[in-house]
């Protein structure tokens, strides 16, 4: 338990100096949220009914209590790696989100709900692999805005995409170029904006991430077919700071769905 402990706080810690790094501390005041990203990688079969069961019945009420909302959980409906089911977890900390799962063991609550998935033997596993990303919310999108659908449990589905850049450098102009007018053409175009995050701590760094929200697919190509045609893209786009292949050597798209369960 102690070695958890220090683990852990070393984790924080150096989260918490990469976000000095990244500049949580904007200066207009408002404060960032940080993301986890969660992946729960299975294998079709009885995996995919289990990790769901312990998603919606322990792990996102145990941290409702610990003041981590709205949660997300999505499908994997078009990519790689299916089935894997997605979990984003905001929160205002992130020594919160890197010590969470020390507080998840202590509630008693949880460990109960969570128990048929802990305790799966080794030749019948939950799931193939866990992966996950820590992010930093952008400056000019601080807070994770879930779809209006999202109350109404309507129809909607999700664009989660990363862009990955060659150098450091290149990253932070392309994180530059989303906060000097790429908001805007994105809402001019009608997309639901739900988060940016600048990924911390993650697998293929340098890379950042953001999700946007749809009825459709149908809806999604229109809106992007909008934004790719609006004169103000058509600028941004083509000053020779944001070149887009120079900035961005990778790109990542995947559609997800939400599960009945999803307060996102």
């Amino acid at each position: 338990m102690e070695r958890r402990r220090f683990l852990t706080s070393s984790l924080a810690a150096s989260a918490l100096a990469l976000a000095a790094k990244s500049g949580a501390q904007e200066s207009t005041g408002k404060p960032r949220e940080y993301y986890e990203l969660r992946k729960y990688l299975m294998q079709s079969g009885p995996q995919t009914k289990l990790t769901e069961k312990y998603v919606s019945e322990a792990l996102i009420p145990a941290l409702n209590r610990m003041g981590m909302s709205p949660i997300g959980a999505f499908t994997l409906t078009i990519g790689p790696e299916t089935p894997t089911l997605y979990v984003l977890i905001p929160s205002t900390s992130v020594e919160a989100l890197v010590t969470a799962d020390l507080h998840l063991a202590q509630d008693k609550q949880f460990m109960q709900a969570a128990e048929p998935f802990w305790s799966t033997p080794a030749i019948a596993p939950a799931y193939v692999r866990i992966e996950s990303s820590l992010l930093i919310a952008f400056e000019g999108w601080p807070k994770l805005t879930p779809p209006a659908a999202t109350a109404q449990h309507g129809k909607r589905v999700f664009q989660l995409r990363t862009y990955e850049s060659p150098t450091n450098q290149d990253h932070v102009r392309k994180v530059e170029m989303f906060n000097n007018g790429e908001f805007e053409i994105f809402q001019k175009a009608g997309f639901g904006q739900v988060f940016y995050g600048d990924t911390l701590i993650g697998p293929r760094l340098p890379n950042l991430t953001y999700m946007l929200s749809f009825g459709d697919i149908a809806e999604m190509n229109d809106k992007w077919t909008a934004f790719s045609n609006d004169p103000n893209w058509k600028k941004l786009s083509t000053s020779p700071r944001y070149a887009f292949e120079s900035i961005v050597s990778n790109i990542t798209s995947l559609i997800l769905t939400p599960t009945d369960f999803s307060q996102i």
